[in-house]
């Protein structure tokens, strides 16, 4: 699926009724370059969570963790600065094996062998200083009805 967000507030809109579609224990891979507006994207499924905390790049603690309605937890990585992740891919596996958590995850590469197959893959391009492209992927059965969800 391919969705163009004019602005900042589509794109955080697009995010918003991703957030209000999961129920815990999805994975969402973020693909982009820096400012592409990967953490914007992040604030959106934190208010379709019904997360009120301000949320932040991970980029220099690694992840953040909040909480949202109906017990469900955001977990949010971000390995850019990792080539590496080491004892951060327990900690990962832990989260993503944890049916209440939604975890999203930026700069994955470092991770690969932890993300399981069964994931969304959004890849957002700047098209210009406000225009993103986003393309979603599914990778199996909970992913792609959650893709259905959010397209309908």
């Amino acid at each position: 699926m391919r969705v163009i967000c004019q602005s900042l507030t589509d794109t955080l809109q697009l995010g918003q009724r991703l957030g209000q579609a999961l129920r815990g224990g999805e994975v969402i891979v973020l693909v982009g370059d820096i400012g592409a507006g990967k953490t914007t994207l992040v604030k959106g499924v934190a208010r379709g969570l019904a997360i009120t905390d301000d949320i932040q790049s991970p980029t220099f603690t690694i992840s953040r963790l909040y909480h949202g309605r109906d017990d469900i937890q955001l977990a949010h990585y971000d390995f850019y600065r990792l080539g590496d992740a080491g004892v951060m891919q327990l900690e990962l596996a832990e989260a993503i094996a944890e049916p209440r958590t939604v975890t999203i995850i930026e700069w994955a590469q470092a991770v690969a062998d932890v993300v399981p197959p069964d994931h969304l893959t959004i890849t957002i391009t700047a098209q210009s200083e406000t225009v993103r492209q986003l393309d979603i992927e599914a990778g199996g059965t909970v992913s792609t009805q959650l893709l259905q969800e959010v397209s309908a």
